[in-house]
């Protein structure tokens, strides 16, 4: 779930275009909550996200390490507005409209442009639901928690298989906002942890909460650019786990100017990236061999002919390194 509280370097810079204009709306709160199947239960958190106002503060927890944010979400019925405040270590402001965000890094006087993948906290689903009860069974729960003064419906999420974590929820009982969401591996230790511990359904949202403090006169603007590639075209056979699918293959430059071809690949909540770039004896050991760990994010790295294969998700470690070394490259004259 770490990729819907931060926006990771290692997925994609973040940028976008704030708009200046905002016409406040307040929306109402829903009805307790009854879902009829796991799968609308999902669909319902993903739309209260999306639709709903709300602005609150949330942690973010692995291992000993915790960080905090402020988000403030608004919603006119047509549009999204959103500021993503992290609140502890060095300072970073996320502005959203719609599917464009800029990331504002301060201490580099550094603004990054990019669209938005995915979903961040309290969004959940990265793609189309329908086919994630096949590899995952969800069980709603009968008992309340309570989360930030709130009561909120328990929904285990369980895997069908080794090749990705579990998940249980807490969505709010009246309006279905996803209020915490932990990670879990299959020995049932806890991955991961994300909740708010203060929450306000339709706060009054001046101009001045939604656009940073910063003044950002001076700083550089950097929008990476990307291609959209066929990874398979250019000789590379990467077989997915069962559920996984790509959703993204794009070729980009690095800070250093060093190419990388990505591929990402998702089965609706977990997410797999896989980063190819040529192998330099030179910068080897800036590169994972073999198993590692980030955080809550595993790691594989592996040399594959003239390349170099790094692997990362939140996933369980056997699942990167199974793809790691399933890869194999058919040159294109080979391939034809």
């Amino acid at each position: 779930m770490r990729r819907r509280f931060l926006s990771l370097c290692m997925t994609a810079a973040l940028c976008a275009v704030v708009g200046q204009a905002w016409a406040q709306s307040q929306a109402p709160e829903m009805v307790a909550k009854s879902w009829p199947s796991g799968v609308q239960a999902l669909v319902d958190i993903q739309r209260a996200a999306h639709e709903l106002n709300y602005r609150g503060v949330f942690t973010y927890q692995y291992g000993n390490s915790m960080q905090s944010s402020r988000v403030t979400h608004v919603f006119d019925g047509k549009d999204v507005r959103e500021r993503l405040e992290v609140l502890d270590g060095k300072p970073r402001e996320y502005l959203r409209v719609n599917e464009d965000v800029i990331a504002l890094i301060p201490e580099h006087q550094t603004i990054l442009r990019e669209r938005r993948r995915g979903d961040w906290f309290p969004g959940l689903l990265l793609s189309d639901p329908k086919g994630i009860e096949t590899y995952y069974s969800i069980e709603l729960k009968q008992e309340l928690g309570r989360v930030a003064g709130r009561n909120c419906r328990v929904i285990d999420i369980l895997p069908r298989d080794q090749n990705r974590y579990g998940y249980r929820l807490c969505a709010d009982e009246q309006t279905g906002l996803l209020l915490r969401a932990r990670t879990i591996a299959e020995d049932v230790q806890m991955v991961e942890q994300i909740a708010f511990t203060q929450l306000t359904m339709n706060p009054k949202v001046t101009e001045a909460m939604l656009n940073t403090s910063w003044s950002t006169e001076g700083w550089a603007t950097v929008t990476p650019v990307e291609k959209p590639i066929d990874l398979y075209a250019l000789g590379w056979r990467i077989p997915a786990p069962p559920g996984y699918v790509a959703t993204l293959q794009v070729a980009r430059l690095f800070a250093d100017d060093t190419p990388v071809n990505q591929v990402v690949l998702s089965d609706g909540l977990a997410t797999i990236s896989i980063f190819i770039e040529p192998y330099q004896k030179e910068r080897s050991d800036l590169h994972p061999r073999g198993a590692a760990r980030n955080g809550s994010v595993n790691i594989y790295g592996v040399q594959v002919g003239n390349f170099w294969l790094t692997v990362l998700g939140e996933v369980p470690a056997g699942t990167l390194e199974q793809i790691a070394k399933a890869v194999q490259y058919v040159p294109n004259s080979a391939a034809r």
